[in-house]
C-alpha cells in the first residue's frame, strides 16, 4: 500500500529537521573561535564584501588578505622559531669554523649565554642569520630549513614547530579563500625559511610568501646553474619594510591584514588606508595556560604602541584566552 501524501509529507519535514542540525553545523565558519566580537566582525566583514548587492562589495581580484607569521600563524615563543633554527645551525657548522668559539655572537650560542647573546642585539642576530643562510643555494638552503623542520622540536611542547600553529587562524585562511580572497604572509622572517613549510602547513604558494630577503646572485659553474645566496640583507620586510614589500610584489593594496606586534602596525596602516570597508585585525597573547601572555615588555612579539591604536581606532583585537576555543591543532576544546 502507497504511504498518503500527507504521511509522506510529514516524514520528509521530520528527515529534515533532523538533518537540519547537522548542515548548519558543517556550514558554520570558524569552528575554533568562541562566538564573540572578534569572531563577528570577521564574519560581518567577510560577508560583506563579498556580497554582490553590498554597498561594501569588493571584486575577487581585490580580495587581498596579508598575515604577518611570527606570532600571528604560529607561537613565538620562547623566541623566534627562525632563529632556534639559526642557533641550531650555528651549533651544527661550528666544527667548520673553530674561530666562532672566541668570537661573538657564536660563542654565546655554542656556549649557549642568553645574556650574552641577548647583549649584542639586533645586529648580532643578523650575523647569525647571515651565517647561516648564506654561501650555499637556494635549493641547498630549503634543503636544510626542511630537515630542521621534521626533526627539531619545541622546548615547552615536545612538538614539531609546524605543529605549533593556530588552529583559528588556519580555519580563517582557509574561510577566506572559499570566499575568493588571495591569502599572502607579509613577515619579517627570512622568505626562504617561511616558503620551506608555507605551502604545506598554511596552503599559501611561495609567490604569496614575502619576507626579509638576502641579495642573491645567478651561478652558471660548468653548466651547473644555481641562485646563491649572499650574506647582505636585501630588504627589511618589518615595521614600514611592510608595505614597501607589499606595493613591490602585490601590486595591490590589501582589504584585511592581521598581526600581533608593533612591527605589523604599518602593514595595517596600509591596509586601513585605502577606499571603501576594510578589516584590521591583532592577536593578542593573553593565554599563559594554553600559550604565552605577553605584549607591551616582550622581547619577542611586543605589542605596544599598535595595541593603543587598535584600542583607539577599533581596529579588532583577538583575545587569544576569550576568543579561541582551541589554540593549536592539537589541542582539545
Amino acid at each position: 500500500m502507497q504511504p498518503r501524501p500527507a504521511a509522506h509529507a510529514l516524514r520528509s519535514v521530520l528527515c529534515l529537521l533532523l538533518l537540519l542540525p547537522c548542515l548548519v553545523l558543517a556550514a558554520e565558519p570558524l569552528p575554533s573561535w568562541r562566538d564573540g566580537p572578534s569572531r563577528q566582525a570577521i564574519v560581518a566583514f567577510v560577508e560583506a564584501v563579498t556580497d554582490q548587492g553590498s554597498k561594501d562589495y569588493v571584486a575577487p581580484a581585490e580580495r587581498i588578505a596579508v598575515f604577518d607569521n611570527d606570532g600571528t600563524l604560529w607561537s613565538e615563543q620562547p623566541l623566534y622559531f627562525e632563529v632556534l633554527f639559526s642557533m641550531d645551525e650555528v651549533r651544527r657548522l661550528a666544527p667548520e669554523h673553530p674561530q666562532w668559539k672566541t668570537q661573538q655572537p657564536f660563542k654565546a650560542v655554542l656556549e649557549n649565554d642568553h645574556k650574552a647573546l641577548a647583549e649584542q642585539g639586533m645586529d648580532g642576530l643578523l650575523k647569525i642569520v647571515a651565517a647561516t643562510h648564506s654561501g650555499i643555494s637556494t635549493e641547498q638552503f630549503l634543503a636544510r630549513s626542511r630537515s630542521w623542520l621534521a626533526s627539531a622540536r619545541h622546548p615547552k611542547t615536545g612538538r614539531p614547530y609546524t605543529e605549533m600553529v593556530f588552529q583559528p587562524m588556519l580555519e580563517l585562511l582557509g574561510y577566506l579563500r572559499d570566499k575568493g580572497f588571495r591569502t599572502y604572509i607579509v613577515s619579517g622572517g627570512e622568505v626562504a625559511f617561511m616558503r620551506a613549510f608555507a605551502e604545506e602547513v598554511y596552503g599559501i604558494p611561495p609567490e604569496q610568501v614575502i619576507g626579509t630577503t638576502l641579495a642573491a646572485e645567478y651561478q652558471d659553474k660548468d653548466g651547473q646553474l644555481s641562485i646563491q645566496r649572499l650574506p647582505k640583507l636585501l630588504h627589511n620586510d618589518d615595521g614600514p619594510g611592510k608595505p614597501v614589500s607589499i606595493e613591490a610584489v602585490i601590486g595591490r593594496r590589501p582589504v584585511l591584514g592581521f598581526g600581533n606586534s608593533d612591527g605589523d602596525l604599518q602593514m595595517l596602516q596600509w591596509t586601513l588606508a585605502g577606499p571603501g570597508r576594510r578589516f584590521a585585525g591583532l592577536v593578542h597573547h593573553t593565554d599563559a595556560n594554553r600559550e604565552w601572555a605577553y605584549d607591551r615588555q616582550s622581547s619577542v612579539g611586543r605589542l605596544d604602541k599598535a595595541l593603543d591604536i587598535a584600542n583607539r581606532q577599533g581596529w579588532t583585537v583577538v583575545d587569544m584566552a576569550r576568543d579561541w576555543r582551541r589554540v593549536y591543532p592539537f589541542d582539545k576544546e
